[in-house]
């Protein structure tokens, strides 16, 4: 067996070629742009099997350098931010605590599912903690994090395999099950989106085959100048909330101070130009969170599932339904049965199953074809990033005793 570790450039390069993989085959495909398939998420997932047969039939490792996707994420969360005006926030209260509920229930139901499983199948004591919130809510990071303790506490060897293994999978799921979920709420339920207001992410499909997405270089450096100041400042701060023991990702810290930023700066100085809701900030947003995505897809690791059985495949089937009936049951209904509710669920699937950035893709992939949803991308990376880390944490903490 020999390994390639492919340096942060190149990595950087492969994913954007990636991306435009996934675009050709959406195109040649139409039931995937129907179905609100992301582009990264097609790009990606075709890249993770050329590696997996490398690795299968010729014996080859390959691992990428993932700097830039982490620099990404930060860019990505920061045009939030600066997207995020105070009338939207306020507008935000009541579906942000709905959808806050919703996800604290459904965090307790997708564990009661792992341990019902863990039973069902008979599998080793500590296994469930890991094929419930740890993985599929928590993601990569929880699972990390958690994984000693499991292993520690239960006698679990290959906690962390597992964990890893279930939170890749929930990812691989997410990213397919969001888009066509929401397309099939719109579709069942004739909704549109809004015909005249601004993508809060990225540009519309239109605008892109009209090429009306023109921006100077003017107004592009004046945002990126805006974002990097804001991130400057959540790197500084993000050092003193860890030091007064406080653990928050320092994407939340960047999303905080953007927000900040976007609803003071301009009432101080109101003749100082400022990039919210414009195009530059649009597709700086939209070219880091697919660049993300297609990194953080084409890195996968597949072979790590094959050792892991049929018991892992059963429960992640489980989970997938409980998510998509749950959030046809009840967060649809909850979040008002119109075209932000079929957004949010899209996005839902996301967070349920994979992670923050995978819910914001599926998001993203619905908006960009049916119109902006500006709420749904304020209030679910703060529930998503937030709040449901801290719930996660204390759920866990109790499991593991």
């Amino acid at each position: 067996m020999s390994t390639i570790q492919v340096p942060g450039l190149l990595s950087f390069t492969i994913a954007i070629l990636v991306f435009f993989a996934g675009a050709n085959l959406n195109r040649l495909i139409p039931a995937l742009t129907r179905w609100s398939i992301p582009e990264a998420v097609t790009g990606g997932l075709l890249a993770a099997l050329v590696t997996l047969a490398a690795y299968e039939f010729f014996g080859i490792e390959i691992s990428f350098t993932l700097a830039a996707r982490d620099m990404l994420l930060l860019y990505f969360f920061t045009g939030i931010g600066l997207n995020a005006r105070l009338s939207d926030l306020l507008a935000g209260g009541k579906p942000f605590l709905i959808l806050l509920a919703a996800t604290l229930a459904f965090l307790v139901i997708q564990n009661i599912v792992a341990f019902g499983m863990g039973k069902v199948l008979g599998l080793p004591q500590g296994m469930a903690i890991l094929l419930g919130s740890t993985s599929l809510i928590g993601g990569h990071g929880t699972t990390i994090a958690w994984a000693p303790i499991v292993s520690s506490r239960f006698g679990l060897t290959n906690a962390l395999e597992i964990g890893i293994a279930s939170a890749t999978l929930g990812l691989v799921v997410a990213s397919l099950v969001g888009g066509p979920l929401a397309q099939y709420l719109i579709t069942r339920n004739g909704l549109s989106g809004p015909k005249d207001e601004e993508l809060t992410i990225g540009v519309s499909r239109d605008t892109v085959r009209s090429h009306e997405d023109d921006v100077s270089y003017i107004s592009l450096l004046r945002t990126l100048l805006v974002t990097n100041v804001a991130i400057l400042i959540g790197y500084a701060l993000h050092e003193i909330i860890l030091d007064a023991g406080i653990n928050l990702p320092l994407f939340v810290v960047c999303l905080l101070i953007a927000i900040a930023m976007t609803n003071s700066i301009p009432i101080l100085a109101p003749s100082l130009p400022w990039p919210t809701h414009t195009r530059g900030l649009a597709l700086i947003s939209d070219l880091s969170l697919n660049v993300f995505l297609a990194m953080s897809l084409m890195s996968m690791q597949l072979w790590g599932l094959s050792g892991l059985g049929l018991s892992l495949a059963i429960v992640l089937a489980v989970q997938t339904l409980a998510a998509v009936i749950y959030i046809i049951l009840v967060v649809f209904p909850a979040m008002g049965r119109n075209y932000n509710a079929a957004v949010i669920s899209a996005g839902f699937c996301g967070i349920s199953l994979g992670a923050t950035p995978t819910a914001i893709a599926n998001m993203t992939a619905v908006t960009k074809i049916h119109g902006a949803a500006t709420i749904a991308f304020i209030i679910l990376p703060l529930v998503s990033a937030f709040f449901i880390d801290l719930a996660n944490a204390a759920v866990l903490g109790f499991l593991v005793r």
